[in-house]
């Protein structure tokens, strides 16, 4: 069985810890740390709690004086370099967190602090109430990152200011106006750094969630500057992709008028909670030249209140030669997972192709 990922939050992990503080604290009591760390709910922590729970711990540990504070977080990182902790772990994301617990009324410390600490582990979370109580000085200052020598803080320019960034603190603001947002990406928009660049596109598809035209504009105005920019445009558009907006199609010459879909059949329609769904169809281009298509199906889901919610997954896109038919077979997994609940009872499935629902079908999911 795998472990579970709050785990990551070890009696290891926290030796680890005690012996980096011990090492720039002399009177750090690493046996203390270590009883306040195992309290008796510690095992009903979920991740997140855990994370807050360690910076909650150390703070009683570190001096009053935030300032002399983060110098020894900045030492901490150091000495966890040097003994050959991975950066990145995730694991690490309670120094961010504590920056946000305990900083956000420092704020030229805390900036300093984000700057650094982000080149070791990402501090896209504990930006956020700094960008909500600081807007504009904030919005000046991740300017500023998008241009730093480090790509690690030129992806928390984009990352951390994303509008719908998920599990993060929302920031009305940046939902409410894109162009907030627009002179950091338009910074990043040729990075060397795909990492960079996809947080980039990211981004962007955030915004196309509420402002369409905005990326719609964009896209013409970024074409052909570049294959990666190119590529950032794709994938930033990929929700309006998924939603058929028309001017984005048109964008990509996606057009579905000669293309059809015919014999589509569920293999098994009735699927049970833990098994594959299976179907075929046929898809024909029908015109005289080779036409690029975009296919994907829709499978749309019950809810608990019995409604249908759609979800769209690509099967591919690339270039379909004149007068062709081709039989497609797809899978789709019911393999019961956290981030979703299956309902029993009727389901649809639809093929979509350039934007357009093509063919619609049903099927029963079972529970047993």
């Amino acid at each position: 069985m795998a472990s579970l990922l709050k785990n990551i939050y070890s009696a290891q992990f926290y030796s680890e810890i005690s012996s980096v503080f011990s090492s720039i604290l002399p009177n750090f009591n690493e046996r203390k740390f270590s009883n306040d760390i195992f309290s008796p709910d510690f095992e009903q922590k979920e991740l997140k709690e855990r994370m807050r729970h360690t910076a909650t711990v150390l703070h009683q540990f570190l001096p009053e004086d935030y300032v002399e504070t983060v110098q020894l977080l900045k030492q901490a990182i150091g000495l966890f370099r040097e003994r050959g902790n991975a950066e990145d772990g995730l694991a690490y994301m309670f120094l961010p967190d504590y920056i946000e617990s305990y900083g956000l009324e420092n704020y030229e410390t805390s900036i300093d602090a984000l700057e650094f600490i982000t080149q070791f582990v990402s501090c896209e979370f504990a930006v956020r109430p700094f960008l909500l109580k600081y807007t504009e000085p904030m919005l000046r200052q991740m300017a500023l990152w998008a241009m730093h020598p480090n790509y690690k803080v030129r992806r928390l320019a984009s990352e951390g200011s994303r509008p719908r960034l998920p599990w993060a603190m929302a920031v009305p603001a940046l939902k409410k106006d894109a162009f907030l947002v627009i002179p950091i990406l338009e910074k990043l928009k040729n990075d060397p750094s795909e990492w960079v660049r996809r947080s980039v596109a990211n981004n962007l598809n955030d915004i196309a969630k509420d402002h369409p035209q905005i990326v719609l504009d964009l896209a013409k105005q970024w074409t052909g500057i570049g294959k990666e920019t190119d590529a950032i445009i794709k994938h930033g558009s990929r929700t309006l992709l998924k939603q058929g907006d028309p001017e984005i199609l048109k964008y990509y010459q996606l057009e579905s008028d000669a293309i059809e879909v015919n014999n589509l059949e569920v293999v098994n329609p009735y699927v049970k909670i833990g098994e594959n769904l299976e179907f075929n169809f046929n898809l024909s281009n029908k015109q005289d030249r080779e036409q690029k298509i975009r296919l994907e199906y829709a499978i749309y889901y019950r809810k608990q209140n019995g409604q249908l919610s759609k979800k769209v997954f690509k099967i591919s896109e690339k270039g379909y030669p004149e007068k062709t038919t081709i039989k497609v077979h797809r899978k789709q997994k019911f393999i019961l997972i956290t981030t979703r609940t299956f309902y029993t009872g009727s389901h649809d499935l639809s093929i979509i192709v350039n934007g357009e629902e093509k063919a619609k079908t049903s099927f029963e999911l079972c529970s047993h």
